[in-house]
């Protein structure tokens, strides 16, 4: 089987280009900082509670009608600047955010095939696609988060009253409808429209392991966990 990539839902297949290799998932560096004091012996660590984005190399090659492929490629990786969404048929579980950088270097080429590299820009954490699922729970359900760092879940209902997921409680007053409250941005909002007064609460976050979700008041609980690893 050939192995291929998709970026913003673009498939590499569509211009006969195919995996040979990558380090698309290969693991991000830490933020750290090692601070030097004088008169104590060693380094004191700060963590800075994050991690880097990192360069990956996708290895590609193009088996046969080079002349006919290389030019839509090219133009194709260099239409979009910003941050997509990367996936591949090694990795079919799971996803990545990242931007073509180049540049768009031929390995090796002939009169009918090619070898090529391509750089990406990549975002640290690897998306699994089933934090991805939009789910509704009843309360006193429990969600297990399967990796070792805390997800930033989206959260969906409708009404007002009380939503505890841990030991973070979000009270929702004055809201008839539909709420998104979206703990990685910390916003709460309904298509363009500004909820924020409508709830207070530190935003909740989905830790390693179990996960207990209770509420009361508020009707028809849907969680999208975005569940991510390193």
């Amino acid at each position: 089987m050939r192995n291929y990539f998709t970026l913003d839902g673009v498939s590499s297949a569509d211009f006969n280009t195919w995996i040979a290799s990558s380090t698309m998932f290969d693991a991000p560096e830490r933020d750290v900082e090692a601070i030097e004091v004088p008169g104590r012996n060693g380094n004191i660590i700060y963590d800075n509670g994050r991690f880097r984005n990192f360069e990956a190399s996708v290895y590609c090659y193009i088996p046969k009608g080079m002349q006919t492929y290389v030019n839509a490629l090219r133009n194709w990786l260099l239409s979009e600047a910003s941050y997509c969404r990367y996936e591949d048929t090694i990795h079919p579980d799971e996803y990545r955010t990242a931007r073509y950088t180049g540049a768009f270097e031929l390995e090796e080429s002939d009169r009918v095939g090619a070898s090529i590299k391509l750089g990406f820009d990549c975002k640290p954490q690897r998306w699994l696609k089933s934090g991805d699922v939009l789910r509704a729970y009843s309360s006193g359900s429990v969600l297990y988060n399967p990796t070792r760092f805390e997800a930033l879940p989206l959260i969906i209902c409708t009404g007002s009253g009380t939503i505890v997921l841990n030991d973070t409680e979000i009270t929702i007053t004055g809201n008839t409808g539909e709420i998104y409250i979206d703990c990685d941005l910390q916003d709460a909002y309904l298509g363009s429209t500004n909820k924020n007064n409508m709830i207070t609460s530190d935003f909740p976050k989905l830790s390693p392991g179990g996960n207990t979700l209770t509420y009361d008041g508020v009707t028809d609980v849907q969680i999208q966990p975005r569940w991510w690893t390193i």
